[in-house]
């Protein structure tokens, strides 16, 4: 089955309700055990692997308790990947189907905000302490339903698509918080209260004011400036090895490869736009740091974690190597795309159709054809590359 088959299938649908890797921890007992785990982790690692251990080996097929979503960030990325095709192929079903996703989005942003917005769309335990409710947006969210509107508004010239483009500004500039500033550095929140500091929400946060730029050509001088400060604020937290931990000033934190390719395509795509000084080396050390820490030669997939602060009885997941494979396409590293495609259809598609998320440490496919946290990543990633 060609790759373009395999988006037809997952993409070409008025409804993209799924399943997702992370149903059991927004049952009402995921979300106490979740919460209970971050203030007592010794403690509560028995109650979370056991719900883990249920999820995997148990639950995993039949999904009781759990109910099919519509997820933001699908939607998003499901537009975009037609996009893509349609370029290619000028075929406007793509067109036509990329347009119904987003007016999907339109219909289901966060209410209650200076402008369109968008999250997870589900209650989301983060600490102890702390949950963000279903109708909170994030600054990571957000770019993906921004940057569909923009390049389809871009091909199309639908005017319809302005406002809500232009609102969008208005969410980052007025519900978005300033964490720190100084004459040359600004750190944003990632949800809309003054909440935590991680460095790929100020990459994705960059990148939408770049895509806004066009619509903003009176704000040029202050939405350039704002990208600059944003890029010197991810830009020095980037370690002397090319790492970045994903909360730079937290103690208790990690370092993975999808948040690291989340950093990169940001600034990659960011460069694009508007230029980036000293970018390319960046991107340089940072490839690189991933290359050598997190990928696994003997399966040629790349592994979660070179920095970790918790337990996994994941081996490999999708979503790691489908943003991995869309970095590698970005930067033109051929011999990586060639060699993580083959892996990634040899390892995690079974069946031509069915599509894992996680191969587990046994060596066993898990999470099959969720849609969201690696599956439709993955397809956009295959809208990316040239068919052969």
């Amino acid at each position: 089955m060609s790759s373009q088959q395999l988006i037809e299938h997952y993409l070409l649908k008025e409804s993209l309700a799924t399943y997702d890797p992370y149903d059991i921890w927004i049952t009402n007992s995921g979300k106490k055990i979740k919460q209970f785990y971050y203030g007592h982790k010794r403690l509560g690692i028995l109650p979370a692997g056991a719900l883990t251990i249920y999820d995997f080996y148990i639950n995993n097929h039949k999904r009781i308790g759990y109910d099919k979503r519509e997820y933001p960030l699908v939607r998003g990325q499901a537009a975009l990947t037609l996009i893509n095709l349609y370029k290619k192929t000028k075929n406007k079903t793509y067109l036509e189907y990329a347009k119904k996703h987003i007016d999907w989005l339109l219909e289901n942003g966060s209410k209650g905000y200076s402008g369109y917005c968008w999250g997870l769309n589900y209650d989301w335990v983060y600490s102890a302490t702390n949950t963000y409710d279903s109708n909170i947006p994030f600054s990571t969210h957000t770019p993906y339903p921004l940057e569909a509107m923009v390049r389809y508004y871009q091909i199309t010239k639908d005017k319809s698509l302005i406002e809500p483009i232009k609102s969008v500004y208005n969410f980052f500039e007025q519900d978005i918080q300033i964490m720190r500033e100084s004459s040359d550095r600004v750190i944003l929140s990632y949800g809309v209260e003054k909440d935590r500091i991680v460095a790929n929400a100020n990459a994705y946060a960059m990148y939408c004011y770049a895509l806004l730029l066009e619509f903003f050509p009176e704000e040029e001088h202050y939405i350039k400036e704002k990208i600059t400060k944003l890029y010197n604020f991810v830009r020095s937290v980037q370690n002397d090895d090319g790492s970045w931990l994903y909360s730079p000033y937290d103690n208790n934190t990690f370092i993975d490869t999808f948040h690291s390719a989340f950093i990169m395509k940001n600034i990659f795509k960011t460069n694009q736009i508007v230029a980036l000084k000293g970018s390319e080396m960046i991107l340089k050390q940072g490839y690189h740091y991933v290359i050598n820490h997190m990928w696994d030669k003997e399966n040629n997939l790349f592994k979660r974690f070179s920095k970790t602060n918790r337990i996994s009885i994941t081996k490999f997941d999708l979503y790691d190597n489908a943003e991995m494979l869309n970095l590698s396409i970005m930067l033109k590293e051929n011999e990586m795309i060639e060699k993580l495609q083959q892996s990634i259809k040899k390892q995690f598609i079974k069946n031509e159709l069915e599509i894992a998320s996680i191969i587990d440490l046994f060596g066993n496919l898990k999470n099959i054809n969720h849609l969201g946290w690696s599956v439709v990543q993955y397809l956009y990633a295959l809208s990316n590359m040239e068919e052969k």
